[in-house]
């Protein structure tokens, strides 16, 4: 039978620590200090309602947001966002922020601000379609 290998030492001690803190926040009789009765409350619903619509001229760019039915590969509800009439892929991410195919790195809060981001970026340049799946 081989020694104890560092990686089966490792394995082990990380599945000893996990069953640890698993334990330690579900055993029973723990005093948590919540009314186990009560309902548990989910995400804050305003962080991922629809964003309202939105129309304005920003460094002399006309942007555009509404919401919009799905279309391409998004089912049900999506947002639609315009810069010049021609369409910014944007996507809301897990937390709540939301990235455009322009500037996909930089996450901001509303899809304003992902159109203006884009707009900034673009420099002036014109917004080439972006074809989805």
């Amino acid at each position: 039978m081989p020694g104890l290998t560092r990686r089966h030492a490792l394995t082990a001690t990380a599945a000893l620590a996990a069953g640890a803190g698993t334990q330690a926040v579900t055993a029973p009789g723990a005093d948590t200090g919540h009314d186990h009765d009560a309902p548990v409350p989910h995400a804050a619903p305003a962080a991922f309602a629809s964003p309202a619509s939105f129309d304005e001229v920003y460094k002399g760019r006309r942007i555009q947001g509404r919401p919009s039915a799905g279309g391409g590969h998004h089912h049900g509800v999506g947002y639609a966002v315009f810069v010049d009439g021609v369409e910014l892929h944007v996507m809301r991410n897990a937390d709540g922020s939301w990235i455009s195919v322009v500037s996909h790195y930089d996450p901001v809060p509303t899809p304003r601000a992902a159109a203006r981001a884009a707009v900034d970026e673009l420099q002036g340049a014109a917004l080439v379609p972006f074809p989805a799946n």
